[in-house]
């Protein structure tokens, strides 16, 4: 098992490991937390080679996407950097990428009544909010206390003593990312656990893809 101890702060600057084959052999991955178990929960970067392909399969307990650069697709159509994806358990499809592509995937990490699929493209102006303190956010799902934003976090904006509960996952996008234990460019993938108090701040505009309330914890879930 790789980063499975969900009370642990997990921190990874994946823009500094190597790229590891997968199944498919143009299909490559950097695993960021996993089971043994296969089919089972893992969180991943994944870059497709132009050209390449997965034959058709499903997740029995979903797939969510980010699609970080590239063009991602499948038979339902093309889905080019900065779609959101979330296809719901046992959906079926078979996906490829013909110019090359880089995802964030998450893997059989659904609540059990979770049937909504979503393609949103974030990079379209429509849907973002003025949240906290400047903050911009585009919400991108919510389901049983579940909640998935893009956030634009405005340069010398500063915040005390965030915490969440079912814990934190933030993925850097641009700009830079501090709290009072570092430093985070983009590419840090971020795992803070049920109720972790931090202070997060950014000295540069910073876009971020984060969830919040779904992480495992003993005596909550």
């Amino acid at each position: 098992m790789l980063n499975m101890q969900f009370d642990k702060r997990v921190i990874i600057n994946t823009s500094k490991m190597d790229w590891q084959s997968s199944s498919v052999e143009a299909v490559f991955r950097k695993p960021l937390s996993r089971e043994e178990v296969e089919p089972g929960h893992a969180t991943s970067i994944v870059k497709y080679s132009p050209n390449s392909s997965f034959s058709q399969h499903a997740h029995p307990l979903g797939e969510e996407i980010l699609v970080l650069d590239g063009m991602f697709s499948d038979e339902t159509g093309d889905y080019p950097v900065g779609t959101y994806l979330r296809n719901p358990p046992n959906y079926s499809h078979t996906p490829f990428s013909d110019i090359g592509c880089c995802l964030l995937i998450k893997l059989h990490q659904f609540s059990a009544n979770d049937h909504q699929k979503v393609c949103i493209n974030t990079l379209n102006e429509q849907g973002w909010i003025e949240g906290q303190g400047r903050l911009m956010i585009r919400p991108l799902h919510e389901f049983n206390g579940e909640q998935v934003a893009m956030i634009k976090w405005p340069a010398g904006q500063h915040f005390f003593n965030i915490s969440h509960f079912c814990g934190e996952e933030v993925y850097v996008l641009e700009g830079e990312y501090r709290d009072e234990y570092g430093k985070y460019g983009p590419g840090t993938w971020i795992r803070n656990p049920h109720m972790f108090e931090y202070n997060p701040y950014a000295e540069e505009d910073t876009l971020l893809w984060v969830k919040v309330g779904h992480l495992p914890y003993p005596g909550v879930r």
